[in-house]
């Protein structure tokens, strides 16, 4: 009879498994789609329309305050403002 259980088991672990898969796709299926026609059309314009500071031959060199990679200079240690 344990070989009888044992199998009764063994289905139920694999229904829920598949249910739990079904699940998981049924979840996939309803995720927000985007064409890749927009989506590239969003890359590409975002791409136009930021400025890149590693790319100075297409948007021109950056000021000193607008290069995030400049060095930063620091003040010494007691130079406060009064």
């Amino acid at each position: 009879m344990s070989s009888r259980a044992n199998k009764a088991t063994m289905h139920e672990l694999k229904l829920r498994r598949l249910m739990e898969h079904n699940h998981r796709l049924r979840e996939e299926l309803a995720r927000p789609r985007v064409m890749v026609s927009v989506a590239s059309l969003n890359l590409i314009n975002h791409c136009r329309s930021t400025k890149d500071p590693l790319i100075p031959s297409l948007w021109g060199p950056l000021q000193k305050g607008e290069d995030p990679y400049a060095p930063v200079e620091q003040a010494g240690c007691c130079s406060f403002p009064l």
